[in-house]
């Protein structure tokens, strides 16, 4: 309605593009890390890397990771984002972090009672996620990430037609009737 009221205010808008996808992605508590000789960056357990990271080794980048693909990580390079995968990146792709964080939580909890020293890595995590047990439990996740994905194509898909959207007329908002009468609710709440 606000559209119909207003008109589309095209100075206000935003283009849904690849650019504006990768600036929203959400960062580390941080917000920068640490490029390590010949392993990269590390978001959240997993390290990531990418060609332009041997000339920086040892430098402090700008990093972001998209929440829905543990696959894969953006560095601030040379002035410029730069896509980065992890190093298990065939089994992670695709899994969103919900999905990895509940994994991680299943390998703590199994390795809790074995071992005071336990630390998560990429290389357990992702034998964890091929593993069924790791099917069982993050069915229910990967059933939810599978209709967030569809949704955000949707988005994705509508953003790169809004040239050629057809404008839908506004419809008046029409009053909800109630659908008991008068006498019955009388009776519920007495005498107005």
């Amino acid at each position: 309605m606000g559209l119909a009221c207003g008109g589309k205010r095209v100075h206000r808008m935003v283009a849904y593009s690849e650019e504006f996808q990768m600036l929203t992605l959400p960062t580390t508590a941080k917000g920068t890390a640490k490029v390590m000789p010949s392993r990269g960056v590390k978001i959240n357990h997993i390290y990531y890397w990418c060609e332009a990271f041997r000339q920086i080794e040892g430098e402090v980048v700008s990093v972001r990771y998209d929440p829905f693909d543990a696959g894969t990580a953006y560095a601030f390079v040379r002035k410029q984002w730069l896509q980065c995968h992890s190093e298990r990146y065939g089994t992670l792709k695709g899994r969103s972090e919900r999905e990895v964080m509940l994994a991680t939580t299943e390998l703590h909890r199994q390795y809790h009672n074995h071992s005071s020293q336990f630390a998560v890595t990429a290389r357990r995590l992702a034998e964890f996620l091929e593993s069924v047990e790791a099917e069982e439990s993050l069915l229910t996740q990967q059933l939810r990430d599978r209709e967030n994905r569809s949704i955000r194509l949707g988005i994705a898909t509508n953003a790169g037609n809004s040239g050629t959207e057809q404008q839908v007329p506004a419809r008046p908002i029409q009053p909800i009737r109630p659908s008991v009468d008068e006498g019955t609710v009388s009776e519920v709440y007495g005498e107005f």
